[in-house]
């Protein structure tokens, strides 16, 4: 038996992530109703960058010689913003917050076809309020 982490010693992820930041107890708000910050942990953020796939933008060239949504920009943005938002949140749980507040999305073009998408937000340990619980609906 060693004293290496166990982490290191797995070659693959056994099970799922938990997060002790549930999607839910993020808001842009700087307060949740039901909730009281009784710690402010700081900032926290997810970064992604990305590059346009060539295959993606020759479909989205034809598309908007049509007109209309171009779908394969959207859904790659929508991944991006989707990962950027992970990874906010699994800086806020290594932090030991149960929720995030003030979260804001925003993008920089970095490079010709690459963007970096950043999500960030104010990690906090809350509280109920009084009268409410952590299982209200």
């Amino acid at each position: 038996m060693t004293n290496e982490p166990l982490q290191n010693r797995v070659p693959y992820a056994v099970s799922a992530p938990r997060y002790s930041v549930s999607p839910h107890m993020v808001t842009t708000a700087f307060e949740l109703p039901g909730f009281r910050v009784a710690r402010s942990l700081g900032v926290v953020r997810g970064i992604v960058v990305r590059s346009r796939n060539l295959f993606v933008n020759i479909g989205a060239i034809f598309n908007s010689m049509v007109g209309g949504n171009i779908t394969a920009w959207t859904r790659l943005c929508e991944q991006t913003r989707s990962e950027a938002f992970d990874i906010m949140v699994q800086h806020a749980t290594e932090l030991g917050a149960n929720a995030i507040i003030g979260a804001r999305y925003d993008a920089t073009e970095i490079a010709s076809g690459a963007t970096e998408v950043l999500a960030y937000g104010t990690a906090v340990v809350v509280d109920p309020a009084e009268g409410t619980s952590l299982y209200n609906s």
